[in-house]
Order: structure tokens, then sequence, then C-alpha cells
């Protein structure tokens, strides 16, 4: 028995979290196992439900969990909380209390989705990158912080601190990654004006020594945004800190044509993980069910190799995906014109030996059967 704690969250959170369930679960089901699947409130919905955005249960039950699956949490309802309690701080302090240290972020984009991305398609065509961004320091934790009266103004201030022993965790998991996959890690950092990027540069370039199947390089995180967009086949993996890895793997997300095919795992030593989809809460097309599921599903596969230890059940995911995706299926963020928009977009939403696109929105089921049938069937689907 797998047990998996689900926390759909705030904005499209929902819509792309159920999906992702059922796909977990047929694909666990292949593989004789059972996953007992609890959800919770967290985030927004938690501080609208009971005025706390984690609450201690919750939390409690994250901890006992072997996997947590989280939609996203946030948005501009929640905007005007002091910041102390805020959605994304309930985040936060779930990571740092799971000792979720490493994030894993591929970017991978199917020859047959090159003309989604807003670069030419030979840039990009067959792209696979691992960015794996240090999640529980940096700036976002560093103390002291805040906002005080100086001088007759506000000034708001964060501190950006990394002790060394950090910087060697994270890079570790870089370097065991780059060895199994091409031999390059690439260190990103800002050591050219950061005190703070200075020392992680020395312990990076110090571990090399104990990877030599593995090509070191080192790249200020101004090129590396600038390289991404302009030659990204050049990167394997990628390994960095937590703003700048907050930042790059959204450009990375972009490459792929949307933030809606980023998934995203967070690990811990113990390989305990919680897994995301890279995009945000998207509050401007909640509930108009267009959101695209598959960085959520594609994180499903991630938790089957992570943390459940299911590396066919992995497979058995991606390979659904991509078989939806050569077939044509598309959501409106990938849909390559407008005629794409209206006639292909189909959600994956189950699995079923490698997988059926499950066409359960409206609009478009309606349109679907209203070109094939006519215009009678349509009605009794509306």
């Amino acid at each position: 028995m797998k047990k998996v704690l689900v926390l759909p969250g705030d904005g499209i959170g929902q819509e792309v979290v159920a999906p992702a369930v059922e796909v977990m679960q047929v694909a666990a089901q292949q593989q004789g196992v059972t996953t007992d699947v609890e959800e919770a409130l967290a985030g927004g919905a938690a501080i609208d439900d009971c005025g706390n955005r984690l609450r201690e249960p919750t939390l409690s039950k994250a901890k006992q969990a072997d996997a947590v699956l989280l939609g996203g949490v946030g948005g501009p309802k929640w905007d005007d909380l002091p910041t102390a309690q805020r959605p994304e701080k309930g985040l936060l302090g779930l990571r740092q209390e799971l000792g979720l240290f490493a994030n894993l972020r591929p970017a991978l984009l199917a020859s047959s989705l090159a003309g989604a991305s807003s670069l030419k398609s030979e840039l990009v065509s067959d792209l696979d990158i691992l960015i794996v961004r240090e999640l529980t320091g940096g700036i976002y934790f560093g103390e002291p912080r805040g906002v005080e009266n100086r001088d007759n103004e506000r000034v708001g201030f964060n501190t950006l601190v990394y002790a060394e022993h950090e910087i060697e965790r994270i890079a570790r998991v870089g370097f065991d990654l780059a060895s199994k996959r091409n031999g390059r890690l690439c260190s990103v950092d800002k050591a050219n004006v950061l005190e703070v990027s200075q020392l992680w540069r020395e312990v990076v370039t110090s571990l090399a020594g104990d990877y030599p199947n593995v090509e070191l390089s080192h790249m200020y995180v101004d090129n590396a945004a600038m390289q991404l967009v302009r030659e990204p086949k050049q990167f394997d993996v990628i390994v960095t800190g937590n703003m700048f890895g907050d930042i790059l793997s959204d450009v990375a997300a972009m490459l792929t044509g949307s933030l809606g095919m980023l998934p995203s795992a967070s690990l811990s030593a113990s390989g305990a993980g919680m897994y995301e989809p890279v995009h945000g809460t998207a509050p401007d097309i909640a509930g108009q069910d267009k959101a695209n599921p598959l960085a959520t599903i594609l994180s499903v596969g991630m938790l089957f190799r992570y943390s459940l230890d299911m590396p066919e059940a992995a497979d058995n995911v991606d390979r659904a995906v991509a078989k939806v995706l050569a077939e044509g299926h598309r959501t409106a963020d990938i849909a390559g014109s407008a005629q794409d928009e209206d006639r292909q977009q189909t959600t994956p939403q189950s699995l079923n030996g490698f997988c059926r696109a499950d066409v359960r929105r409206k609009r478009v089921f309606t349109q679907c059967v209203a070109d094939n049938v006519g215009t009678d069937v349509c009605h009794g689907h509306g």
C-alpha cells in the first residue's frame, strides 16, 4: 500500500490534479499496487476554510505519506494578506518541514511539439534539460528580512545566505544525476558580484574530483538565461540556488511551449517527496477547464520514479503522454493554430495500457460530436 497525500490547492489546481490522480491510480493498479489517496486543503483554499494556510493535521499527514501531489497555491484573492499569512508561505513551510531540499525540473520537448515553442524548431526539437534547484535555503528563507522605516522612508530587505553543507548537498544531487545522463553539469551563480555565489562556485568546484565522468562548467545566471533561449540544447543538467532556479526553470518551461508542460519533484534526503507542476494557479482561466494537466500527469511519473520506487509505472505514464501528443491531441496552450485549439483540444485523463485521450470539456466534446455526427446528437450532451 502506497500512501499519497493530494493537495489540489487553488485556482486550476483541482482541474489538473483530478486527471493526474486518475492516471496514478490506473498506473499503480497495472503494477498490482494499491494507492491510498487522501485529499486535504492547503494554501488559499485552507485559508478560506479555516483561516490557516497549512493546518497541523495536514502537515502531519504529509509527513506520514510516501509522497505528496500538489496542484498549486496562491492567487490575487489573497494578495492583500500580510506576507507571513499568504498561501505561498504555507508552501515554503511545507518544503522546509519535509526537508525537501532538492527540486528537479525537467524540460523535455518531443519533436512533435516543436512547433508549440516560441523558438525555432531546430533549437528545441528533442530538448532534454534537467534543472536542479536548491529549495530550502537562499533568499527565500534567509534572515533578516522585512520592511522598516529608515531616514523617513520605507526600506525592504532580504538576505541571500547559503551554508557550505547546503551547497555541497545540492551539488552532489546535480553531479549524481548528470552522471546518469549525458555527463555534463553546469553550475549557475552570480560569482562576479555576490560573495555567496563565490562560495557556491568554490564548493561545487571542490566536488568535481569525486565525479571524473562528469564535465563541470560554470555560468553566470544572466548569461544562463540568455543561453537557454539562444542554444538550449547545450545544457544537460543545471544546478543552481533557490531564486535563480525559480527563474530559469520558468524560462526552460517556455522552451517547451507552455508552463503546462513542465513537471517537478521536490525531494528529501530520505526519498520522500512532493510533486507539482511548475505552473502557478492561473486564476484567469480557473474554472474554465482549459488548464493543461500534462505537467501534473508527468509529475505523477516522477512520483512513481523517485518516491514510490515504481520505475515501470513511471515509464508507462511518460509513454502515455508521448502517445497522446503524437496522436495530435492538444490543449489550447500548445495548440499550433486556432483550428487546432477548436478541433483538437483534448485532455489526457486516464491511463489504460498506454493511454486514452478523454474529451470531457463540454465545448470541445460538443464540437467534436457536431462535426462527426450532427447537431441533434449534441443536444443530449450539453
